[in-house]
């Protein structure tokens, strides 16, 4: 099984993965958790670049370079693992490519960007998603002192546009499960494992 979650910053993603990966091993699964960019030397690497502030690049280069640590992070990690029936859990997956380089950076048609996200995922879906919205005024409050990397120093209206993208496929999306992000973390962490008990 694979699973998502998807949301701004400062939505609380790594709280819930942390949680659900908790509660999936004590029921006695085998789970594995990944961020995106990231989860192998290579997309680490691509990691770094992406997200430091000091290198200027250019949208559809950013895109491009986000959608090679993904094709590389499924190759070598997330495929296989799931061929061994291991639950695998992504801070952000192809969606957030949709939201951030389609509808943030308006870098080129959307119907583009889910062509290049299939190739980088090899047509991999995941079976649930789970979209946690928060409101841009809470996430700005909730991530005020936070170090600001290239991505989080993009300014208002980026992020405004992120946030229409997330709505968007939250909207077309049946996959898309929306949860209230200003929830107690326990409420949301409840009703995330409500909707996933049926399928385990």
């Amino acid at each position: 099984m694979l699973i998502t979650f998807e949301g701004i910053d400062g939505s609380g993603k790594s709280t819930q993965i942390s949680l659900l990966k908790e509660k999936l091993i004590e029921l006695g699964h085998r789970v594995e958790v990944f961020r995106e960019p990231g989860g192998t030397d290579v997309s680490e690497m691509i990691r770094g670049m992406l997200l430091n502030p000091e290198i200027d690049i250019d949208p559809v280069t950013e895109l491009l370079l986000f959608s090679s640590a993904r094709s590389q992070l499924v190759a070598e990690k997330v495929r296989p693992l799931l061929k061994e029936n291991v639950i695998v859990i992504l801070d952000r997956f192809y969606d957030s490519t949709i939201a951030y380089q389609g509808f943030g950076r308006e870098s080129m048609p959307i119907e583009q960007i889910h062509q290049i996200n299939a190739a980088a995922t090899h047509k991999m879906i995941p079976d649930f998603t789970f979209y946690l919205r928060l409101s841009l005024e809470e996430a700005a409050e909730r991530t005020k002192n936070f170090e600001k990397d290239r991505m989080e120093l993009s300014g208002d209206s980026f992020y405004k546009r992120v946030f229409e993208g997330f709505e968007h496929l939250a909207r077309t999306e049946s996959r898309f499960k929306t949860i209230n992000a200003g929830l107690a973390p326990e409420s949301i962490h409840a009703e995330i494992f409500n909707i996933l008990k049926s399928a385990l």
